[in-house]
């Protein structure tokens, strides 16, 4: 078959072409792929208290973050379980909620009545209480997270234990928590969804959703959920299709560092816009 050497030309260039992009394809690092992509970060709370929905969660896939009550019968062995499968340990430390006195109170729990040593000495225990502990988030604390000075003790006290951690649940709007750890270098992020306040299967896919739609949106989003049934179906369910939702599932470390690095390239690109 005799071509136009015009169309030969045509063809062995759209067949180089070709070469050249399925050469590239085979070579993209999947890493590099992943690093783009929004990130998600997850934390079981009220972990230690029960032993088989404790085992779920630790078990769901990917490096979602278990945090423990300090002294919950379970709590040192999942917690040495948890680690064990690579996953974040944290402590869920307990704090005064609003609604304090009408309810039982948990062992270490943190309140607005203790000294700075009776305050340092709980948050020393209860990190203590934690096996292989790397960060910590609050329990309730609706009450004690929107007083500066006992947000100062906190951080305080985590800068004494290394490199932890802190996450605000913001479970009260006027919180003032993250805004102590930034003052004090701590580490830290604060919840965006609660994904089971409903606990029905439903509700927690919907919120689930909103997480992700979230981290689109703002290039990351925590969520936090507890060891329910219906949460952890939803979750171990959710977590293996998230190549299809176009995110990522990070730990809660990186999750933090990448969000100060974002902060950090912001406050770079205001200052130079700031001298031009």
């Amino acid at each position: 078959m005799n071509l136009n050497p015009v169309i030969w030309r045509f063809l062995i260039t759209m067949w180089l072409g070709l070469q050249s992009f399925t050469a590239a394809a085979a070579n993209t690092d999947p890493a590099e792929t992943e690093k783009n992509l929004p990130g998600i970060a997850l934390i079981i709370d009220d972990l230690g208290n029960q032993s088989h929905l404790g085992m779920r969660a630790i078990m769901l896939p990917g490096p979602v973050a278990c945090a423990f009550l300090p002294y919950g019968p379970f709590t040192n062995a999942l917690a040495r379980q948890a680690h064990g499968y690579h996953k974040e340990v944290m402590l869920h430390l307990p704090m005064q909620a609003v609604d304090h006195e009408n309810k039982r109170v948990e062992k270490g729990t943190l309140t607005l009545d203790m000294t700075e040593q009776q305050f340092m000495e709980a948050t020393a225990h209860g990190i203590a209480a934690v096996p292989h502990v790397t960060g910590l988030n609050n329990h309730k604390g609706s009450l004690l997270t929107r007083h500066p000075g006992n947000m100062a003790w906190l951080m305080q006290a985590i800068n004494k234990h290394g490199e932890l951690f802190f996450v605000d649940s913001r479970t009260t709007t006027e919180t003032v928590a993250r805004q102590l750890a930034v003052e004090y270098g701590v580490p830290n992020s604060s919840r965006n969804v609660f994904l089971d306040n409903d606990p029905s299967p439903e509700a927690v896919r919907a919120q689930f959703r909103k997480l992700v739609a979230i981290a689109k949106r703002d290039g990351s989003a925590l969520g936090i959920g507890h060891p329910l049934t219906g949460t952890l179906d939803v979750l171990a369910e959710e977590l293996k299709n998230l190549q299809q939702h176009g995110v990522q599932l990070l730990p809660v470390s990186r999750l933090i560092a990448q969000q100060h690095e974002h902060q950090h390239e912001s406050r770079v690109a205001w200052q130079k816009s700031l001298s031009r």
